[in-house]
C-alpha cells in the first residue's frame, strides 16, 4: 500500500510527535510494508508557511525527507491539470493538488482533515 501524507501529517511524523496521530494513523506510518510517499507540494507548502512567518517547521525540509524511508513525488502537468476538473469543496490550492495526485496515483491519504473524504479518495485516519 503506499499512503500520501499531508502535510500536517508530514510534521508532525519529522517531530516525533505520535500523541498528534490515531491509534490506526500510527499503525500504517509505523507499518514496514506501507510505502509512505511526499509531495513536492508539501515541501512547497512548508516552504511558503514559513517563509511568511506562518509555520515553524525546519528549514532542512528536503534533506529530513531525503533521509527517511519516504519515497518523494513530483508534481506534473497531469496533476495540475486534474486541480481544475476537481469540485469545488476545499478551497486550499495544497490540498487540492494533493488530492489531484492522490486520484492520478492511486494513493490513500493520510490526513485528519475530513474534506479530503468527499473527493473519492481513500482516507486513513
Amino acid at each position: 500500500m503506499r499512503v500520501l501524507l499531508d502535510t500536517h501529517v508530514v510534521l508532525w511524523w519529522l517531530a516525533d510527535e505520535t500523541d498528534r496521530f490515531s491509534e490506526q494513523g500510527w499503525r500504517v506510518l509505523d507499518d514496514p510494508t506501507v510505502d509512505a510517499v511526499v509531495s513536492a507540494v508539501t515541501v512547497w507548502e512548508i516552504a511558503i508557511k514559513r517563509g511568511l512567518g506562518k509555520l515553524d517547521a525546519p528549514a532542512d525540509i528536503v534533506a529530513q525527507l531525503d533521509n527517511s524511508p519516504v519515497e518523494l513525488l513530483p508534481i506534473t502537468a497531469r496533476h495540475a491539470d486534474l486541480v481544475s476538473k476537481l469540485p469545488d469543496l476545499h478551497r486550499d490550492p495544497f490540498d487540492r493538488l494533493l488530492i489531484a495526485q492522490a486520484k492520478i496515483e492511486r494513493l490513500a491519504v493520510a490526513t485528519a482533515d475530513e474534506v479530503f473524504g468527499r473527493y473519492s479518495v481513500e482516507v486513513l485516519w
